[in-house]
């Protein structure tokens, strides 16, 4: 996927001047746009038990539909389709009512939502100065916290008020509880995707000299420079595809296994779990920045790599904690400390990427970076901990204990490749 690739689907015009106000607006445009994908994308956690029980499935089954048939469309299907259609796919999600009609079109959700990120990405990248691009990327990195969240109490809200709503929408009233949670939650992307013809495209910028401005680079030139850099983008691409382990996988199965341990209500899950996602997530990716200009200012010139790291290090220490804590309470506290941790690198983390590398380059870079953070957060992460649970563990009720073991041996391995990543970084970004 090239540069040109990620960016076919927004309209051409005249140049738009960096840091303005209409820049502004795009962002928070397409953070809107971000949320309501990751709803659509994340609602289905909350509707695991429901659906298992409905289609006699086994946890690695449902995982195949968290993300195995979401990834595999997502990286092949790229920027071909838009917001209008994957809401289309969410409503028919509700229509289903066998497991491969539930897997086909969940696998339509992820193929309309691939051209979302990258585009975003390639578009702040030049609507943005070089100071201010840090900030513009920790609010689009808002919408997967922002959407996670709402996924979960909207999903929360519709299964307390399914019956009302059967009522009130006669329609909807042969159909079962997780199956209108699709429906409802996939009705507002229909109306996001006319305010998205707003969005014109800036004129192409560079971070870089003047001298290398209009540089152009061939394909060989391109596979050149990655493959001479290789010590740095190897260990940072590898490192936070294991820590998107983390971010996917942790809060695909923790409603699960609130329910399951504690014996919570859906409904009640997703409003406290969803209200604490939302909220820390936010927290964490908007202080993203301020984090990294902390490190920066001590002298830390690897701060965009070291912020991860460190936040990898705390986030595997306390996800092994989470078998052992006793209580309801106890155990939404340290999910949410290991929900403001994950989130809160990846805004950085992101700028880092497009701050090190070529302005030809940065479209094939954000595509190869966002085609293993799919593979591994959305193909492997649900899929791993369920294949943990039903065949290493051999028990359903100690799914708590499968994402312990996962998620903290992933967040550890990422930081030991991002802390080799660091030194690398500041030759990459010079």
């Amino acid at each position: 996927m090239n540069d040109m690739n990620v960016r076919v689907l927004i309209p051409a015009s005249g140049r738009i001047r960096q840091d303005s106000p209409y820049a502004w607006y795009v962002v928070y445009l397409l953070t809107f746009a971000y949320t309501v994908a990751f709803i659509d994308r994340q609602v289905l956690n909350l509707l695991v038990d429901p659906i298992k029980r409905d289609m006699l499935l086994t946890d690695v089954q449902i995982s195949l539909l968290q993300g195995f048939s979401f990834m595999t469309a997502y990286v092949i299907f790229g920027p071909i389709f838009g917001v209008a259609l994957w809401s289309c796919f969410t409503i028919l999600c509700g229509m289903t009512h066998e497991y491969w009609q539930l897997f086909l079109t969940r696998a339509g959700v992820g193929a309309a939502e691939a051209c979302l990120a990258p585009a975003g990405f390639s578009l702040i990248a030049d609507y943005f100065s070089r100071k201010r691009l840090p900030r513009a990327m920790s609010i689009f990195m808002l919408g997967p916290s922002l959407g996670a969240g709402l996924a979960l109490i909207a999903g929360g809200l519709v299964i307390g008020a399914a019956t009302k709503l059967g009522q009130i929408f006669p329609i909807l009233a042969s159909l079962s509880t997780w199956q209108l949670t699709f429906v409802m939650v996939g009705v507002p992307g229909l109306l996001l995707a006319a305010a998205l013809l707003t969005v014109r495209e800036p004129a192409r910028t560079s971070m870089l000299s003047a001298a290398r401005k209009d540089e152009h680079f061939t394909a060989r030139e391109t596979i050149a420079f990655f493959w001479e850099h290789r010590a740095f983008y190897l260990r940072y691409f590898i490192g936070l595809s294991l820590l998107a382990i983390v971010i996917y996988g942790f809060p695909t199965w923790m409603p699960a296994y609130l329910m399951r341990h504690f014996g919570a209500d859906p409904a009640s899950v997703g409003l406290r779990y969803g209200t604490q996602v939302l909220i820390l997530g936010a927290i964490g990716i908007y202080s993203g920045p301020w984090v990294e200009r902390w490190l920066t200012a001590r002298g830390y010139r690897d701060a965009p790599v070291r912020c991860p790291m460190l936040c990898a290090v705390v986030v595997g220490l306390l996800c092994i904690a989470i078998p052992f804590v006793d209580g309801y309470e106890g155990t939404l506290a340290v999910a949410g400390m290991i929900n403001l941790l994950y989130a809160l690198p990846w805004a950085v983390a992101a700028s880092a990427l497009q701050i090190s590398t070529p302005n030809r380059m940065r479209g094939i870079a954000v595509s190869i970076f966002y085609f293993l953070v799919s593979v591994f957060g959305l193909g492997i992460a649900p899929s791993i901990i369920a294949f943990v649970t039903d065949h290493v563990l051999r028990d359903t009720a100690k799914v708590g204990t499968s994402l312990a073991i996962v998620c903290c041996i992933s967040a550890l391995g990422a930081a030991w490749l991002l802390s080799g990543a660091m030194k690398h970084y500041k030759e990459a970004a010079d």
